[in-house]
């Protein structure tokens, strides 16, 4: 018996929990890979330290519940082309200084009706064959057309990857879309109604899924996995004002955003150095 007890302790002081425990008020980490590592966001309104519609983020959560560092760049309004600004900023000013990035956009660009444009542009070259032979083949490149959306990604991802090669790289997709009328002048439809494009919001979505083979980099499908569905008056909970912003979510929803991302980054390498 005695045998069996010390096993079983000496397995709770191995398996990792990756929760915060609170002891006399204040939180207790339970070691896991996030413990203490710097991570960067990048992104739009949802990420903005400056809390919009909500009186917390969830990177906040996530320094809570994984006791990461976190550091907002994420500007409200922006595109994925504005993020390419962003990473050029924590370039600048942290350097190499961080052990994960993580990119949550795309939400904006389909509002703003952002063409999807191509992953790749054709060319041809001379393909190196056996015993010094050459071959004339089309090859791809990444399109860095900056006036669409996959076009956007490929200059992002493009930055990072030359500039943060040993760093851990993560996207989120966006989030599903209520109603938002913050001013006479802006007005968004729910996802319900595709852009003027005539494309609907999940097409973005599912480009930012596509950008993990594209680029190598881990997606995070918060779209689905966080629960978040504003078009449903039940969820009206999780938002900013059920009647004029059902876009972007309070402080609950943010707390269940990170829950869900808790999980999905346990899976995930925190760093690669």
């Amino acid at each position: 018996m005695a045998c069996v007890l010390a096993l079983a302790l000496m397995a709770t002081h191995v398996t990792p929990v990756a929760m915060a425990q609170v002891v006399a008020g204040q939180a207790e980490y339970v070691r896991n890979q996030w413990l203490g590592k710097r991570v960067a966001f990048l992104g739009d309104s949802i990420t903005d330290e400056r809390h919009v519609g909500t009186t917390k983020c969830y990177w906040e959560y996530l320094t809570e519940m994984l006791g990461v560092e976190a550091y907002s760049y994420a500007v409200n309004g922006d595109r994925m082309d504005g993020l390419l600004a962003q990473a050029k900023r924590l370039l600048e000013e942290r350097g190499q200084d961080i052990d994960a990035i993580i990119i949550f956009a795309g939400t904006n660009d389909f509002n703003a009706s952002v063409p999807l444009g191509w992953w790749y542009d054709e060319v041809r070259r001379d393909a190196q064959l056996p015993h010094g032979a050459t071959e004339s083949r089309t090859y791809r490149c990444p399109s860095m057309d900056k006036n669409t959306f996959r076009g956007r990604i490929n200059r992002l991802m493009d930055f990072l990857k030359t500039n943060f090669p040993t760093k851990q790289v993560i996207m989120l997709t966006p989030l599903h879309r209520g109603f938002a009328q913050f001013s006479p002048e802006n007005v968004q439809p729910e996802e319900a109604f595709p852009n003027r494009l005539g494309i609907y919001v999940d097409a973005y979505v599912q480009t930012v899924k596509e950008a993990g083979n594209v680029w190598a980099v881990p997606v995070i499908d918060l779209n689905s996995l966080s629960g978040l569905y504003p078009l449903n008056d039940a969820h009206a909970q999780y938002f900013h004002q059920k009647s004029v912003d059902r876009l972007h979510p309070n402080a609950e929803g943010h707390r269940r955003m990170a829950l869900t991302l808790k999980y999905q980054l346990l899976s995930l390498p925190s760093s690669f150095e």
